[in-house]
């Protein structure tokens, strides 16, 4: 924004000083063209009364040499002899025809000589004798002090548009500077901090800007008041399921001793564990604390298979993981990136029959980390109607949300969830995400 006001302020300050000093030069000019035509006719002044008094040869040329302009050769008198002629004293330019015609019309004339131009002036002598005086003016005299003076001109004009510039960079420094401040407190809003605020009582911010920086804190609150709630809300939810969970642990407990009674007992403290886990996540988060985005995804990878192998243990299914030897940084939370793995792990053990065998695969560059989860079993029918929410994978029960979450979390970082299918006609899902240096270098 600074460039711009200062691009502003060159193309308004030319104009105006163009508007003003170019005819302020050119009649600097004509001044100087009116000043050495003066200083022309002077000099033909100073020796009318000298031949009004005589035009003997010896006086005028004593008159001529007094003068400076008669000493540099600039002068010439040409005086009627009395056979009808004429004599010349000094350096004179003008041919005949333009002589004759000044001492025809009686008035004083200017004509064009090489080098410049003449001035002719009649007087007339004795006998009613018409004598002229040419004064020569070159062409340098009439543009003396116009190149110095276009200079001056031209140097107030470039110290116009700098002063100008100097003016409106300052005024963009203050509203560049209360911008930055803003976009600032966005940027560490986006980043997580909830604290982050933009001073809306700036003074060096214009009007507008502090509307903004007022507008952007009350969303701040906003923002920080619904995750609260939303956070309480899912803590309280959550907690509400303690009740049945209570039920079932008593109920299991009453089973005796079997192999269907030990998978029920385990399956039961298997479901009060994430119970725990989603209380912890939601109340165990204070107001001030900064949220920390940013995660090993190849870590998350091993904690979730090792979490699923149990089950997939106790279902006969035969798995296997690759890939999780080399970190894959990622820029979403630790928690979000769980989520998604256990709703796509979740529906191969939901939609594919027991004993279906099952694998993840993590694929890193440094651009993007790629997670891909498939199974042997039937595949998705219909990959369109899956990533809509509310459609679900297939199978009754599906809510539609676990692919919608796992989507939701790869489009988070620019990335995309794709369903394909693997050579054998399983499902094939790859949750593609894109590393931080890859957004750094898009932004």
């Amino acid at each position: 924004m600074r460039w711009a006001l200062a691009k502003v302020a060159v193309a308004v300050t030319t104009m105006v000083a163009l508007a003003f000093l170019v005819p302020l030069g050119m009649m600097v000019q004509e001044t100087a063209h009116d000043r050495a035509f003066s200083a022309a006719e002077r000099q033909a002044a100073e020796l009318g009364p000298a031949l009004a008094i005589t035009t003997d040869h010896a006086a005028l040329q004593r008159a001529l040499a007094s003068t400076k302009a008669g000493t540099d050769g600039l002068v010439a008198v040409h005086v009627p002899d009395a056979g009808g002629g004429t004599s010349v004293l000094g350096t004179g330019r003008a041919d005949a025809a333009q002589l004759a015609a000044a001492t025809a019309s009686g008035r004083s004339a200017t004509v064009e000589v090489p080098g410049g131009y003449a001035l002719l002036q009649p007087v007339a002598v004795d006998n009613a004798r018409i004598a002229l005086v040419e004064v020569f003016v070159p062409e340098a005299a009439l543009s003396a002090g116009v190149t110095t003076a276009w200079l001056v001109l031209s140097g107030v004009a470039a110290a116009l548009v700098l002063i100008s510039v100097l003016v409106a960079d300052r005024l963009g420094t203050r509203i560049v500077g209360a911008a930055r401040r803003l976009a600032a407190a966005a940027r560490d809003l986006g980043s997580g901090d909830l604290d982050a605020r933009a001073p809306a009582a700036d003074a060096d911010a214009p009007p507008e800007l502090r509307e903004a920086a007022a507008a952007f804190n009350a969303m701040a609150e906003r923002v920080r008041q619904l995750l609260a709630s939303e956070r309480e809300l899912a803590a309280d939810l959550s907690h509400r399921l303690r009740t049945p969970l209570t039920v079932l642990r008593l109920n299991t407990a009453a089973l005796g001793e079997s192999e269907s009674a030990d998978q029920a007992r385990l399956a039961v403290a298997r479901l009060e564990h994430e119970v725990d886990q989603i209380i912890r996540a939601a109340r165990g988060r204070r107001e001030d604390e900064t949220v920390v985005l940013g995660c090993d995804a190849a870590d998350v990878v091993r904690d979730r298979t090792d979490f699923w192998s149990a089950l997939a243990e106790d279902q006969g299914r035969r798995w296997r993981v690759d890939g999780t030897g080399r970190s894959a940084l990622v820029p979403v939370s630790r928690a979000d990136l769980a989520n998604a793995l256990d709703a796509v792990l979740g529906n191969v053990f939901r939609h594919t029959d027991e004993g279906v065998s099952f694998g993840v695969d993590v694929r890193t560059t440094d651009y993007a980390v790629t997670i891909r989860v498939y199974d042997s079993g039937p595949g998705i029918p219909d990959p369109e109607a899956a990533l809509r929410r509310g459609e679900g994978a297939g199978g009754a029960g599906s809510t539609g949300l676990g692919l919608d979450i796992a989507r939701r979390v790869a489009e988070s970082t620019g990335g995309e969830l794709t369903i394909g299918r693997t050579s054998r006609g399983g499902a094939d899902i790859r949750l593609r995400l894109r590393t931080a240096r890859a957004l750094s270098k898009a932004s």
